[in-house]
């Protein structure tokens, strides 16, 4: 079965950290490129940051020098490191994993074409509170 599993999620202060991680079971992340993408509450999933097979990096303004993604291919996993975390990265969190990057890169900084991304992980829930 191929999957992405989504992991690193919780309650952290603002100003915290987290690292999120997204493994890959039935398949192996090195020749796609992944993203993390994330949807708040009555909100619109917007993309975060990728990396593509090549280890080129995308932001998008929320993420800008605040978040660092990552990639590990020998543990099939790609992370995502955030600081000084702010209550309005509060958000369920998805990675997404596709061997087309224009298709992830588009989704990521232009918010269009979510549908045609192959993979998507089921999400884990970030929660910035005091």
């Amino acid at each position: 079965q191929l999957q992405l599993v989504e992991s690193g999620g919780g309650l952290v202060q603002p100003g915290g950290s987290l690292r999120l991680s997204c493994a890959a079971s039935g398949f192996t992340l090195e020749n796609y490129t992944i993203g993390w993408f994330r949807q708040a509450p009555g909100k619109e999933r917007e993309g975060v940051s990728c990396i593509s097979h090549d280890f080129s990096t995308y932001n998008a303004d929320s993420a800008r020098g605040r978040f660092t993604i990552s990639r590990d291919n020998a543990k099939n996993t790609v992370y995502l490191q955030m600081k000084n975390l702010k209550p309005e990265d509060s958000a369920v969190y998805y990675c997404a994993a596709d061997p087309r990057p224009i298709v992830v890169v588009r989704a990521t900084l232009e918010g269009r074409g979510w549908g045609s991304i192959d993979y998507w992980g089921q999400g884990t829930q970030v929660t910035v509170s005091s």
